[in-house]
């Protein structure tokens, strides 16, 4: 098994402190001067005696102060948390909801962020919320090589820019008409390297969001990588072993992957986890070297034949899973 790890630096070596030089006695005319602590009166006596400590035992330091324990019922969990297991929203959503009054359990209205409730409550939303849930919208790109997919960095565009009118697919088949409030909070769905093409998610929508790219997720998500072998010659049959079930990253093991050889050069990867990275460093580890990576389709949702550079709307029927 292969297993990549990062080099931890060194500690430094802690630094010596300096000594403390005990200043000799002053004299007086009449003899010793006492230092302040001698001369000091003694304090009153203490109404209680401190508890007799056995010679050479050291005294234990005060304990702490307990700290406050909010009162939780026993099973209970916070509703905003509630909420995302329930598929109602993300929890960023939830909380915005709670706040705006537009969230009931049984039956009655929760507005205190940090409210917690029994998994047997029923919670539900108010029409406002769900309004504003459908209002959300979802983006297909087909991003090109050298934009990025979150925040620009190191000079790099996102490829939130590329999501404008001028570039909307011709053959969309959403009726959506576009507005600048599509646009407003679209978030990437999950990450395609800059010197990767294909397909990308970008999304108002929390729920959709977490059922993407949150822990545990089984959404299938495909690739075509083409591939060049470090040294000349056949790649071994157990290359792809390793590929499928054989490799860990960051000291973790990766789930089976589907791996396949298309042709001489090209693999096709199946994965339903995305570390960052994952197939480049998953090919380095079996002396593979990838020189070209797509992403051609997540669960249901293909590529297909959406240009490159531009984008689409997710269609009301389409779904991921």
């Amino acid at each position: 098994m292969v297993t990549l790890k990062l080099k931890a630096g060194a500690p430094r070596p802690p630094q010596p402190g300096s000594a403390l030089r005990r200043r000799p006695p002053i004299r007086g005319g009449s003899g010793l001067v006492r230092s302040a602590a001698q001369a000091r009166p003694a304090p009153p006596p203490q109404s209680a005696k401190p508890i007799p400590q056995a010679r050479g035992e050291r005294q234990a330091p005060p304990a702490p102060a307990a700290a406050h324990q909010p009162n939780h019922a026993p099973g209970s969990m916070r509703l905003s948390k509630r909420m995302s297991e329930l598929g109602l929203a993300s929890r960023r959503e939830a909380d915005d909801w709670i706040a705006k009054g537009w969230v009931r359990v049984d039956g009655r209205v929760i507005s205190e962020l940090g409210s917690r409730v029994m998994p047997g409550q029923a919670v539900t939303l108010d029409p406002r919320a769900k309004g504003e849930q459908a209002r959300r919208v979802t983006v297909l790109v087909n991003k090109p090589i050298g934009y990025v997919s979150g925040q620009a960095e190191d000079g790099h565009e996102p490829a939130l820019v590329l999501v404008t009118p001028q570039n909307r697919w011709r053959d969309d088949p959403s009726t959506l008409q576009f507005k600048l409030e599509h646009v407003r909070h679209l978030v990437p769905a999950g990450r395609l390297d800059i010197d990767s093409v294909g397909l990308l998610v970008l999304t108002q929508d929390g729920r959709l969001a977490k059922q993407l790219i949150g822990e545990g997720g089984s959404i299938e998500k495909e690739y075509l990588v083409r591939v060049q072998a470090a040294e000349p010659g056949p790649v071994p049959a157990t290359t792809l072993e390793l590929l499928r079930q054989g490799l860990s990253l960051d000291g973790e093991e990766l789930r089976p992957a589907r791996v396949d050889w298309l042709n001489q050069d090209q693999l096709r990867f199946v994965l339903q986890q995305g570390k960052k990275r994952q197939i480049r460093r998953m090919c380095e580890a079996v002396g593979l070297r990838v020189l070209g990576l797509k992403r051609v389709r997540i669960g249901k949702v293909v590529l297909g034949d959406l240009p490159a550079g531009q984008w689409r709307y997710l269609a009301a029927d389409e779904t991921f899973a």
